[in-house]
């Protein structure tokens, strides 16, 4: 099969001729159709996830058609096709027993535990538990752009930040994630601040429903002006880009029992962040991450996709093909683009 492949992190991403995999017992393997192209796995190439082992195939927000099932396999069949959240749960553990495969002890992520999705093919195990049947009304592309960045920002709004109709929110950068969520609180009746360094990004996050936006290069303090248009802060703020400002600003732009959701990853030097624990304090204010959603929990948005309530199709920014892939990642930390880029294999 054709798939990108590192050897070392920071080196060059290749496009090379690399064995068809075989599906695992209790797995299968997918003839990838289209995959998304995220910062995480520009995280995993610049060698800030421990999960991964070099050799790699990066990749991990994918859709496909089933190509082959091993023999434990009883609810997936090839030809099926399929989606599947980016932490796969065992099944097994104690956080699978209670539906939280998100956080499974013996999790498998495509493009980080294993070899991922920027490929023709790749295997995948835990299929029973996993696997998302995909309607035939929605595409590959769009099912690839729900990949980790749609449904973590899906479960972090509305099951994680219990998201009310007439609430504020803040979203704190306007790329991928950030996108999503912007789209999915106007879904759900909420108020938006869109926050980004980018007009393009803003730009953006307008015409999918935002009902204001802030320039953080353009303000002397990024709280004081989501404040100031939401009258008293938000309800609910999210750092959709994952930096200790923009943790910082999100977190003290909440207004009295506010929420913050952290949906961007904290990696690198951003790892430890700086949190104002006075105001945690003295607004009474909550702290939540988000990682990925249950296969279980697909349904729900699914169907609202369905009835068009959500149109992550309009989050599209661009379709590449594989080889244009390894370019455009390992160039993600200068220019993360605007929209989400699909690939398709």
């Amino acid at each position: 099969m054709k798939a990108l492949y590192y050897d070392q992190f920071t080196a060059p991403i290749r496009l090379e001729n690399l064995p068809d995999p075989a599906p695992p017992h209790d797995g299968v393997v997918i003839r990838v159709k289209a995959t998304g192209l995220c910062r995480s796995d520009w995280h995993g190439w610049m060698g800030h996830d421990a999960d991964i082992a070099l050799p790699h195939v990066p990749g991990h927000e994918l859709a496909g058609i089933v190509e082959s099932a091993g023999p434990g396999v009883s609810r997936f069949k090839p030809g099926d096709r399929v989606t599947l959240p980016f932490c796969m749960g065992c099944g097994h553990c104690v956080q699978c027993a209670h539906g939280d495969q998100q956080i499974c002890d013996r999790y498998f992520q495509p493009g980080f535990t294993g070899w991922g999705s920027f490929a023709e093919y790749v295997a995948v195990p835990y299929a029973d538990q996993n696997l998302v049947r995909l309607p035939e009304e929605i595409g590959f592309v769009e099912a690839a752009i729900l990949g980790c960045r749609f449904i973590t920002a899906f479960r972090g709004l509305i099951h994680q930040g219990r998201l009310q109709p007439g609430e504020w929110v803040a979203v704190h950068g306007c790329g991928g994630v950030g996108l999503s969520a912007v789209m999915i609180a106007k879904a759900a009746g909420a108020r938006v601040v869109a926050v980004d360094i980018s007009p393009e990004k803003l730009d953006f996050a307008r015409r999918i429903g935002a009902d204001h936006l802030v320039n953080a290069r353009s303000v002397n303090a990024v709280p004081e002006a989501v404040w100031d248009l939401t009258q008293g802060g938000a309800h609910l703020s999210v750092d959709a880009f994952g930096g200790q400002e923009t943790c910082f600003n999100s977190i003290a732009s909440l207004r009295k029992r506010g929420r913050h959701i952290q949906l961007g990853l904290l990696a690198g030097e951003h790892n430890t962040a700086v949190v104002p624990m006075g105001a945690v304090i003295s607004r009474e204010l909550e702290i939540y991450g988000s990682h990925g959603m249950q296969a279980h929990r697909y349904p729900e948005m699914l169907n609202l996709i369905l009835e068009g309530k959500l149109q992550p199709a309009r989050l599209l920014g661009k379709t590449i093909g594989l080889e244009a892939a390894a370019g455009e990642l390992m160039s993600m930390g200068n220019s993360p683009g605007t929209g989400v880029t699909v690939v398709e294999v």
